[in-house]
């Protein structure tokens, strides 16, 4: 009896499961679900440009801007008021590097100070450090990336600015020779941009510019000035200033300013020199002098040491 109801039983089940593997099979949803799915790829291919642009942004559009959007205006609320024009400053003078701003520097500022601390946290759990190195740690990495972005400006403005120091001579000496041959000073400042490359054509190349769009030759050449911080240049800027102003012949100014200018960088080459023997001292007494110590007196400790472990023995 028992057996029989047991059968009974799992022909029911069977019977159920069956009935329903028909049901599935023979009930219009899943066409329904099917046909959905392809209307839903027919909309999204034949959708217009615009909407699918919407749905087909980048991974930079849709999470890194927006990112980058907030940290711009956490930046604004960190720093000071006078922050944009210390940092539109920086900019000039390592020469507005393409897509840097004032408000992307502040960004990148917020940016890397939280990647700094998010590493720091990361480095210091893995190393196993006690609270006080972790907090130390911590800090400083902080702090080195919040002011990263202010050290690689400044690094870029000593580049530029050794850039312009070795172009300045040709440029001034090509200046005199195009006044003395007979071209006016803006006519000249022309040719120096035409036929040099480097930061200091590309200054010359917007001086012109300016005075292109109605500004005149001594605040052209004052605003020359301001976006550098080279003192041979500025000296420069400022003889042709007062020449433009006095009525002066800029062809004489241009021979006095080339003449110190060429003794400046001699003496400027000088002074490099008598700093070899100073710079080279370092690196002469903690690494070249070991190892020359250790080539020379090294076979001779090794048997010194051998006679005494002899004569121990």
């Amino acid at each position: 009896m028992s057996s029989a109801m047991m059968l009974l039983g799992v022909g029911l089940i069977f019977g159920a499961l069956v009935i329903v593997i028909a049901v599935l099979a023979l009930s219009p949803r899943g066409d329904l679900g099917v046909n959905r799915s392809i209307a839903v790829l027919e909309a999204l291919t034949s959708a217009p440009t615009e909407m699918k642009k919407e749905i087909d942004a980048s991974f930079t559009d849709r999470v890194l801007l927006p990112l980058l959007a907030k940290a711009q205006g956490l930046g604004r609320r960190l720093t000071p008021a006078d922050a944009g024009d210390r940092i539109h400053e920086k900019l000039e003078l390592a020469g507005n590097p393409r897509g840097w701003t004032a408000d992307r520097v502040s960004a990148g500022k917020v940016v890397c100070f939280f990647a700094a601390l998010v590493v720091s946290l990361l480095l210091t759990t893995v190393m196993g450090l006690g609270f006080l190195p972790t907090l130390v740690a911590v800090v400083g990495l902080s702090v080195a990336g919040y002011m990263a972005p202010n050290l690689y400006l400044y690094q870029q403005a000593y580049e530029r600015a050794e850039l312009l120091q070795r172009a300045l001579p040709d440029a001034i000496d090509l200046l005199t020779i195009s006044v003395e041959s007979g071209l006016g000073f803006d006519a000249a400042v022309a040719q120096v941009a035409r036929n040099t490359e480097g930061p200091l054509a590309e200054e010359f190349s917007r001086m012109l510019q300016e005075m292109q769009i109605g500004r005149g030759r001594t605040e052209a050449l004052r605003s020359l000035a301001e976006r550098t911080n080279l003192p041979d240049l500025r000296s420069f800027v400022s003889a042709m200033v007062q020449a433009d102003s006095f009525g002066i012949p800029i062809a004489q100014v241009l021979r006095v300013q080339s003449s110190e200018i060429r003794v400046k960088k001699r003496q400027w080459a000088e002074e490099m020199a008598q700093k070899v023997p100073v710079k080279i001292l370092v690196p002469l007494i903690f690494c070249i002098l070991p190892c020359l110590f250790i080539a020379v007196l090294g076979p001779a400790g090794i048997q010194i040491m051998d006679s005494f472990s002899g004569t121990v023995k």
